[in-house]
């Protein structure tokens, strides 16, 4: 059985993966905040608070059944998004992930870096078999981001989400560890 006591350090070319704290709490809220971000992820949350970020943050370094990371770019140190491993599935051996970012991080590859960094975690440390998401379809810049990764279109939950009256499909996405280590051996 996996256990996500262990937060780990993960550094890419571009970004650091790092475990999240209350200190991060500033960052969060402005990402909750974010009209669009909120939007892309369907996140409905109503109070976002320092003080409930503060609490929130720093209760994940002793969580054992999700992994919470902090996305921080190399070059700057600034916090720039957050990446999750949760919905733990022991039976089935596999994750749910989600990513979200701040405005100052997207559409500079860090995203991408960072969901290439927690997945590979996932299949070569925690030994996971599948990693799945679900990514709403007026977001094909997150699709493509997915799609670089290795993730593959599973299905689509049509009119899974209401936002503002208006319906959306839900893509579903997965990657197998099956699927990682056939695009990491040489061909």
């Amino acid at each position: 059985m996996t256990d996500f006591r262990t937060k780990p350090t993960l550094t890419g070319d571009r970004v650091i993966l790092r475990p999240v704290t209350a200190a991060d709490a500033p960052a969060l809220v402005e990402m909750l905040n974010d009209k669009e971000g909120a939007r892309l992820t369907a996140s409905r949350i109503t109070d976002s608070s320092l003080e409930l970020a503060e609490k929130w943050y720093g209760s994940r370094a002793g969580t054992a059944d999700r992994l919470d990371l902090a996305i921080v770019e190399a070059a700057t140190g600034a916090f720039v998004g957050e990446v999750v491993l949760n919905e733990y599935s022991p039976e089935n051996n596999s994750v749910s992930f989600r990513i979200g970012m701040l405005p100052a991080g997207q559409n500079r590859g860090l995203g991408t870096e960072a969901t290439r960094l927690i997945v590979g975690y996932a299949f070569e440390v925690l030994g996971l078999h599948r990693v799945s998401l679900g990514v709403y379809s007026f977001n094909p810049r997150a699709q493509r981001a997915y799609e670089k990764a290795g993730f593959v279109r599973e299905g689509v939950l049509r009119d899974a989400l209401c936002w503002e009256g208006e319906y959306a499909d839900e893509i579903v996405m997965a990657i197998l560890a099956t699927d990682w280590h056939a695009a990491a051996s040489p061909a």
